[in-house]
């Protein structure tokens, strides 16, 4: 089963774009993670959407920060992202009349429940500034593919 990295991606984006001069174009974006514009500008729109970056169009627009990384939470940008899924494995339906797999599924669920929960308290308590802080030499983006270093 393939990861969703969407998080992690958007996460990555938004600790350079806090260290970016200026505004930075999807096409940078996209170059930097080696993923296609359109896509980049989808997730950019729902971040967007709940007042994280703004946008600006024509020459020299693109995104930006509408606030600090300070005031922005993982959980934050986890919801902005559509909350994809944390756990790979899940409860199976093959045999629905089935009561263990009744019981398995539902003592799954209530796991799964409760560490999911857990898990987004800690996100919420963990800023994109406090992710960022052991990274104080690393440099501006320049637009290339990769991080600057």
């Amino acid at each position: 089963m393939r990861q969703d990295s969407r998080l992690s991606r958007m996460l990555h984006v938004l600790i350079h774009m806090g260290r970016h001069d200026g505004a930075m174009t999807s096409e940078m974006i996209a170059q930097m993670l080696d993923a296609n514009p359109v896509v980049i500008r989808r997730t950019m729109a729902g971040l967007r959407d709940e007042g994280y970056v703004t946008s600006i169009k024509g020459h020299g627009g693109g995104w930006t920060l509408a606030r600090p990384l300070e005031e922005l939470t993982l959980l934050d940008i986890y919801r902005a992202v559509g909350e994809p899924s944390i756990f790979a494995v899940g409860p199976a339906y093959d045999m629905p009349g089935c009561p263990i797999e009744q019981a398995v599924n539902g003592t799954l669920k209530d796991v799964f429940d409760e560490a999911e929960e857990l898990l987004r308290k800690r996100f919420a308590g963990v800023t994109l500034a406090d992710v960022a802080t052991p990274f104080p030499n690393v440099q501006k983006h320049d637009g290339r593919r990769g991080c600057a270093s």
